[in-house]
């Protein structure tokens, strides 16, 4: 009775370890082909590949991707230059005027390359006449150079309004390609509908990712004009200032 009761036994532990060995050998078996189908997706997936997939409605979004850029870039380093003064330009023409050298700071504001200094240069045109005509002056010549800081911000608004609109005609010509292959093939199946489904998808994320680009760069250029436009009224108020001392003197 013991002899057989260990027999059993015996039997039982090797039954458990071919058992085991048998599902150590179809996990090791199945790891390959599991790692070799990740393998492959993730090749798959890459940002150009998915791009492709957006169909023609893809080259209108990059084309105003690529101008949005480029008008942020050319109005950008515009804008910068605008707004350069240096800090002892006023402290110059100061100096001159008191001076009596009204065409030496005429010149001196001519040969600057600052644009603020247009400004100037244009009230200093008109000394000796009233003030409030030197006022209108400078005014008048602001309103130039703030219309050229704004050139081109318009297209770049619209680049933002535009650019959504075409991702939303990709999400209609996807799903009339959707129906289409539903109505050719006769049948609904993932290999039916992906193509559209893609082309709706990626047209409709590309549009609203180039329109929040182009709508930040249009908010980053507006935030400079307006810095640039304070700099230019205080040193206008300043540089009024400095034509009132001689009159407060005399």
């Amino acid at each position: 009775m013991a002899l057989s009761l260990a027999t059993i036994l015996l039997q039982a532990g090797a039954t458990v370890d071919s058992l085991s060995s048998a599902v150590a050998d179809s996990i090791v078996n199945a790891s390959g082909p599991v790692q070799e189908v990740t393998k492959v997706v993730v090749e798959e997936f890459s940002v150009l590949d998915l791009l492709g997939k957006g169909g023609y409605v893809m080259y209108p979004i990059g084309f105003l991707f690529a101008a949005a850029v480029f008008l942020f870039i050319e109005r950008y380093l515009y804008i910068r230059k605008t707004a350069k003064l240096d800090e002892n330009f006023l402290h110059t023409i100061n100096d001159m005027l008191q001076a009596g050298n009204v065409q030496g700071a005429i010149n001196f504001c001519k040969a600057t390359s600052y644009p603020i200094a247009k400004l100037l240069e244009k009230g200093l045109s008109r000394l000796g006449s009233p003030i409030r005509d030197i006022e209108a002056a400078i005014e008048n010549k602001a309103k130039v150079e703030i219309y050229n800081m704004e050139k081109n911000l318009g297209i770049l608004s619209a680049i933002a309004r535009i650019a959504p609109m075409f991702g939303f005609l990709g999400t209609v010509t996807g799903m009339i390609r959707t129906f289409h292959n539903i109505s050719i093939s006769n049948k609904i199946d993932i290999s039916t509908i992906a193509g559209g489904i893609y082309e709706k998808m990626v047209t409709s994320a590309s549009g609203l990712i180039v329109g929040i680009i182009a709508y930040v760069l249009y908010t980053l250029l507006t935030t400079m004009i307006d810095r640039t436009i304070n700099k230019m009224e205080i040193t206008a108020i300043d540089f009024l200032d400095i034509l009132h001392k001689p009159a407060s003197k005399a």
